[in-house]
């Protein structure tokens, strides 16, 4: 399955309207909570300024961008972790994604209700975070429970792992997540199979007021606090608008960013972010007049580019020929690069780079 960014967040937090902007999905949108109770699905494009210039340089008359999984994840509210709201089934669904992003309220509006009267991202984000930790707690508590009589007796894995739980259940008492604990690489594959919540990486997104955007107030700074504490990504902008300048013909985009004082559009930056969050890169195919934008897991090897594509092309791996997108771009084709000797020919462990433009050969 590919890898998956749950958008998470109170109700009426503008989940929604992110998610139908980003997928153009037309997942419903409310002014009323829990408007959103099943999970829903969508692919995103990522964008990359790289892959037209591959595509024109190639002559390739279809250009198809890499994708990005997107789970519009039901609000979740105080006592979640007990069930309240139907808290255990969205938790649940929080549990088979791969990141979060945690859209955050940070427009007032009266013709869309909120849990709470005040508008005050840092308790909203509280409320979130509270509610995942306490759901971590629980299940570490639970896996202590499991092993300690044979950590107990000797049994010196279960025993480190023991010693690990209880440094974890510390940190989570202090509201520390997961994620912000430094763990070592192999703590946390101690720690994979109770696929903690708060272990997940994460992004902020402040959703602004029209009146909010391009200045730097009070609200967005908390947002900008919180997730600077936590290490985490940030991204603002105001949801609905995004949403309205989705629909709009390329041409007219920039005169709607004007208006609004906008630079650039807040959604290509929450798809590069959660790109990244997922540690995912890009490698490109031209073949048979198409252009191609692939998503590939960081340390990725040139077998495991190829099983993207096709399983047979996997299965069938002969040799990868390869070339830096720059390079690319300067010789005009692969064939021009291949007799000028600047393609490589790599095997089946070549780790795959960001930008490579690749022909696979197989059986």
């Amino acid at each position: 399955m590919a890898l998956q960014i749950g958008i998470i967040g109170l109700p009426n937090s503008g989940k929604s309207t992110i998610f139908n902007a980003m997928t153009r999905a037309g997942a419903q949108v409310a002014g009323y909570p829990f408007s959103t109770v099943d999970p829903n699905y969508g692919m995103a494009e990522v964008p990359d300024d790289r892959l037209e210039k591959v595509a024109s340089t190639a002559g390739c008359s279809k250009v198809i961008p890499a994708g990005l999984r997107l789970v519009d994840i039901a609000g979740l509210v105080e006592g979640a972790h007990r069930g309240e709201g139907l808290g255990n089934q969205f938790l649940a669904h929080i549990r088979e994604v791969d990141a979060l992003a945690h859209a955050v309220r940070c427009f007032a509006s009266p013709d869309v209700a909120h849990v709470r009267a005040e508008i005050d991202p840092e308790l909203d984000i509280a409320v979130v975070n509270t509610e995942l930790i306490l759901a971590d707690l629980a299940a570490v508590e639970r896996r202590k429970d499991r092993i300690a009589k044979a950590a107990k007796s000797g049994e010196r894995d279960k025993a480190r792992e023991l010693a690990l739980l209880e440094r974890v259940e510390s940190e989570l008492d202090r509201e520390v997540p997961v994620r912000a604990m430094g763990l070592s690489r192999e703590e946390e594959e101690i720690l994979a199979g109770l696929f903690l919540l708060t272990a997940k990486p994460v992004i902020y997104v402040a959703n602004l007021g029209e009146e909010q955007l391009g200045v730097d107030g009070p609200l967005l700074r908390s947002v900008r606090d919180v997730a600077a504490a936590e290490g985490a990504g940030l991204v603002a902008f105001n949801a609905r608008l995004e949403a309205e300048i989705e629909e709009l013909e390329p041409g007219e985009v920039r005169e709607f960013l004007d208006a609004y004082g906008i630079d650039s559009l807040g959604l290509e930056e929450f798809a590069a972010r959660c790109y990244s969050l997922l540690g995912l890169m890009t490698f490109f195919t031209t073949e048979s007049g198409e252009c191609r934008a692939w998503p590939l897991r960081e340390g990725s090897t040139a077998v495991q580019a190829a099983g993207k594509i096709h399983t047979d092309m996997e299965q069938g791996f002969i040799r990868a020929e390869v070339i830096a997108w720059e390079r690319f771009l300067e010789y005009g084709s692969f064939h021009i690069a291949r007799d000028r000797g600047a393609v490589r020919v790599e095997g089946r462990d070549y780790i795959m780079r960001d930008g490579d433009v690749i022909l696979f050969r197989f059986s």
